[in-house]
């Protein structure tokens, strides 16, 4: 392979890890780029010299990011809530709802640890979890596989998956989820931080009801700054787990102490915003925007079809499913000899930012990455294989 200089659709210049590091693990933690410490730093410098006279300005951008994430997730605005991250997203859907004894959940096996704990968590109230396994060596899970658990008992009261699984990156089809539990009036939910960011999303239209995403991962966002979605017809399935002068429709308006929650999202808020971080986030989401994601997801998705081809070219096993209807931004690998964290661990010395997840070198690209960045990875195991 030969190095191009060809423009990526997220500019280099923006991502200052890129001057020192191959980084191909977005499916990690994600280097912030630029214009998001700058957003960080100004909000921050504003506060430091004006205190409580820069909220204005700062709900106004709040509100400007929650419509710009929005339009990232295929909702409407009013659907959006700011969270810490993606563990209380899902917490906030596992507690908020009313379950009773014998009410079922259907989650896949093999499952991110925060997109399975929540509902096991619930069976002291005598919720059952049944898991989808997951086939083969890439992880496929179907919408047949899912239809399988689901008809396995009485229907559940919630589906629940990764929309990309974490270790080697297949991708649901929410669309055809969607419909399946709506067959059986299954509420769906969906962990969506390996995908969002990098894949077009049209939550609503596939008829998600709950999603959740930190903004550490493809959304190049800091981390403990997340968003949830919830369909605005279930909004009212929900209780408040933190309640605060947030989530009322009147807020500021300190002396009127009535309960009246807001009729968005925005009632599971309850107290102050992350200022710095939904501004940070506000500016990784712009460069999306801007960059659009279709362009992001084909170049991602031709960079993992690269480092696919290169890998396996010197002896490397594809484990992830490539098939156009499960493939992700993540492809994962392995190679005989070296062991695999052993190998990621190497690779990091020499620049090169990969991850050991199961059972494989797990390698996530994203749009300000080049075929130098892959070229370099290819070339680095190579050298360390035949070490």
């Amino acid at each position: 392979m030969t190095a191009t200089s060809a423009a990526t659709p997220l500019a280099r210049e923006h991502f200052p890890a890129a001057r020192r590091w191959s980084y191909l693990n977005h499916a990690g933690i994600s280097p912030l780029p630029q214009p998001a410490v700058d957003a960080m730093h100004r909000r921050a410098t504003e506060v430091s010299l004006d205190g409580e006279f820069t909220y204005p300005a700062h709900s106004a951008e709040i509100e400007r990011v929650r419509a710009s994430a929005a339009r990232l997730m295929g909702v409407p605005s009013t659907d959006v809530a700011f969270v810490k991250n993606t563990t209380t997203g899902l917490g906030m859907v596992a507690n908020g709802l009313d379950w009773s004894p014998g009410d079922r959940v259907v989650v896949p096996d093999l499952e991110f640890p925060s997109t399975l704990y929540p509902w096991l968590a619930l069976a002291d109230r005598g919720v059952r979890v049944d898991r989808v396994r997951p086939e083969g060596t890439g992880g496929k899970l179907t919408t047949a596989a899912f239809v399988d658990r689901i008809r396995a008992g009485q229907p559940p009261k919630l589906v629940v998956t990764s929309w990309v699984q974490f270790g080697r990156g297949w991708r649901v089809d929410l669309a055809e989820l969607g419909r399946a539990c709506r067959e059986v009036g299954a509420l769906l939910c969906v962990d969506v931080i390996q995908g969002l960011g990098v894949i077009p999303a049209e939550l609503a239209r596939w008829g998600v009801d709950f999603a959740m995403a930190d903004g550490h991962k493809w959304l190049l966002g800091p981390e403990g700054c997340g968003v949830l979605y919830v369909r605005g017809s279930r909004l009212e399935l929900l209780r408040p787990l933190e309640p605060g002068w947030n989530s009322v429709a009147h807020r500021e308006e300190w002396d009127n102490l009535e309960l009246v929650f807001d009729d968005t999202a925005r009632r599971l808020e309850g107290g102050m915003p992350n200022v710095t971080g939904i501004a940070a986030l506000g500016a990784s989401i712009d460069l999306l925007h801007a960059a659009g994601i279709p362009a992001i997801w084909s170049h991602v998705d031709r960079l993992c079809e690269l480092a696919c081809s290169g890998l396996a070219a010197i002896g490397a096993t594809v484990l992830s499913d490539r098939s156009p209807e499960g493939r992700s931004g993540i492809v994962a690998v392995h190679l005989d000899g070296l062991p695999i964290p052993l190998l990621a661990k190497q690779l990091q010395a020499e620049g090169i930012a990969v991850s050991a997840r199961a059972g494989g070198l797990r390698i996530s690209p994203h749009g300000y990455n080049n075929e130098h960045d892959i070229e370099r990875l290819i070339d680095a195991v190579a050298k360390s294989t035949r070490a």
